[in-house]
């Protein structure tokens, strides 16, 4: 005999879903990423992280300390003195990439308390030219655990004289001396204003991976870029390229042909693919003129749009 849905019937079989909706969403809730599954990596690192795209946590470091000069441009700590770390998890096992902004005299004493500490040293070289004083910049990418990780960052840290974590401030408006939305749109991506420095980050389509872990573009594989103003609508500008091997040497002649000068080439990864190769540039001149020519060079790449 036919069932009959009574109104009673109904009532029941609606309760049943809706009771069951109610116990499924606190388990969907759960699995989403959130800071505070960072909150023991953030107490080794010492100071509190960002969370990034990906469930990533990214530290900041800039070199505040640093009073450092080039062809007559005060570099502010955005535009290349910022030293960070960033983590992201895959299962129970743990990623760290990284730059740290060091002195010449701090060179030797971090990287072996990196080394002792577990994490790898995966590159140390310049990113700028004629700077004074002179800087370099040493990469870290490794793998482990992330406490562990954190705690011999924090100790190799330490042993500079990078500042410790600042309250965090509120971002006033600030007047960068040219338009914000010309280079935006010159260069087809939304910028960001930190620190006073007009900030891009462009990843590459592909997917990038290191020792089987897939690395996400806030973990340091997104071309970088940055503009500090100079006054009169120029700015200085540098930052970095991600490229693969094909993509140097049109990208080198698109930027020299634009009056951007390189100022490295070089690996940041050890066992990443594909194989990649960072190349730094630098120049002041007017904003939306450099505009035009990193567009130009970004075109060259395998970017998102």
């Amino acid at each position: 005999m036919p069932l009959k849905f009574t109104s009673a019937v109904r009532l029941c079989i609606s309760l049943f879903l809706i009771a069951g909706l109610e116990w499924v969403a606190p388990a969907q809730e759960s699995s989403k990423p959130s800071k505070g599954a960072w909150q023991e990596v953030e107490q080794a690192m010492g100071r509190p992280g960002q969370m990034q795209p990906g469930d990533v946590i990214k530290f900041a470091m800039p070199r505040k300390d640093l009073q450092v000069s080039l062809n007559g441009v005060a570099i502010k700590p955005g535009l290349a003195l910022g030293s960070w770390a960033a983590f992201s998890r895959q299962g129970n096992h743990a990623m760290v990439m990284g730059d740290l902004v060091l002195t010449e005299d701090e060179i030797a004493p971090v990287m072996a308390k990196l080394q002792s500490g577990g994490v790898q040293v995966a590159g140390l070289h310049n990113h700028l030219l004629s700077e004074s004083p002179h800087v370099m910049y040493m990469h870290i990418a490794s793998q482990g655990d992330a406490v562990q990780m954190a705690k011999a960052i924090h100790d190799a840290i330490a042993l500079t004289r990078t500042p410790g974590a600042d309250s965090p401030a509120a971002q006033q408006p600030a007047d960068l001396g040219f338009d914000q939305k010309e280079i935006e749109q010159l260069l087809g991506r939304t910028g960001k204003v930190n620190g006073g420095i007009l900030q891009f980050g462009v990843p590459r389509v592909e997917q990038i991976t290191d020792s089987g872990m897939t690395v996400p573009p806030s973990m340091g594989v997104a071309t970088a870029i940055n503009f500090q103003p100079t006054g009169g609508g120029k700015a200085a500008i540098t930052g970095d390229f991600v490229l693969t091997g094909s993509e140097v040497n049109p990208v080198i002649k698109t930027l020299i042909a634009n009056g951007i000068q390189v100022t490295a080439i070089h690996s940041h990864m050890l066992t990443e693919q594909p194989r990649l190769l960072f190349m730094h540039f630098w120049a002041n001149d007017e904003a939306a003129k450099l505009a035009k020519g990193l567009r130009a060079a970004l075109d060259q790449t395998n970017s998102a749009k």
